[in-house]
């Protein structure tokens, strides 16, 4: 816990007292000294221990719950949680090999495996035909118990006979499609949009319809086949992607095309 004297004192200068606030309280979260659950000191002891005034406390914890630190309940107080997971989208590794290296216990829950007629978007991105049937595999994936993202994958049917025979809350995906099929995928596009989860998606994630969260809707190639259509979403409270680029580059947003996509970047992730 934080000491009677400020650990480092806001001075008047050219940084703001509460971004002052802010980096020490974040500092002190990064160096385990409140452990996810714990409860941080009340906004007055902590605007007596930093000799400054509420509203630059307040300003500084509203920081740090932007960024997923620390969550605060009225009547409660305010209290540690475990920094979201910070996902490079570039990175050309599966969910299962990118949690290992990072410490954490991935774990894959199996929701839905059937086969199914595909309705018509998923038809018109798979380049199917009226009543051609699709695998439909929905996941919840997770690691140290906690669960970060549902992905929901359509692949066709008559292309891929025998695919929902395999486990899939053990076996990669991608790999079954090489292994079994002959197939490589060579290509992923992905775009990327805020949403607020259904009612069933936030009972599956387990968090709450109003947590802002992620929607990706992807297209995997084999060469130029399109092999699989699929959406998945991801918990803004417990994961975050980030994009590296070399040089500078503008940006801008993309506008949806008339069949729903947008260029995206180039990723092999599954």
């Amino acid at each position: 816990m934080i000491g009677n004297m400020p650990r480092k004192p806001l001075q008047p200068g050219p940084v703001p007292l509460h971004h002052q606030a802010y980096l020490d309280l974040r500092a002190a979260l990064d160096s385990g000294e409140w452990v996810p659950g714990e409860r941080l000191p009340t906004e007055r002891k902590l605007a007596a221990e930093y000799g400054c005034s509420l509203i630059t406390v307040r300003r500084a914890l509203e920081e740090l719950v932007r960024e997923g630190r620390v969550e605060r309940t009225r009547g409660l107080g305010t209290f540690a949680k475990s920094p979201p997971l910070v996902r490079d989208l570039t990175e050309p590794l599966g969910f299962t090999d990118e949690m290992r290296p990072l410490g954490l216990r991935p774990y894959t829950v199996v929701v839905t495996a059937r086969t199914e007629t595909a309705t018509p978007t998923v038809g018109a991105r798979l380049h199917l035909g009226l009543r051609d049937s699709v695998h439909f595999l929905e996941r919840v994936r997770g690691a140290d118990d906690v669960p970060f993202l549902l992905e929901q994958a359509y692949l066709p049917a008559a292309r891929f006979p025998g695919l929902l025979d395999e486990d899939y809350s053990k076996a990669s995906l991608y790999e079954v499609l090489e292994r079994r099929y002959n197939c490589r995928v060579t290509l992923t596009r992905e775009t990327i949009a805020a949403c607020l989860p259904s009612a069933r998606e936030a009972r599956l994630l387990d968090v709450s319809q109003s947590t802002a969260s992620l929607w990706l809707e992807g297209l995997a190639y084999a060469s130029e086949e399109p092999v699989e259509f699929s959406r998945t979403i991801v918990s803004g409270e417990r994961a975050r992607y980030s994009i590296e680029t070399v040089g500078g580059r503008s940006r801008s947003a993309e506008p949806i095309s008339e069949s729903g996509t947008a260029p995206g970047p180039e990723t092999n992730r599954r």
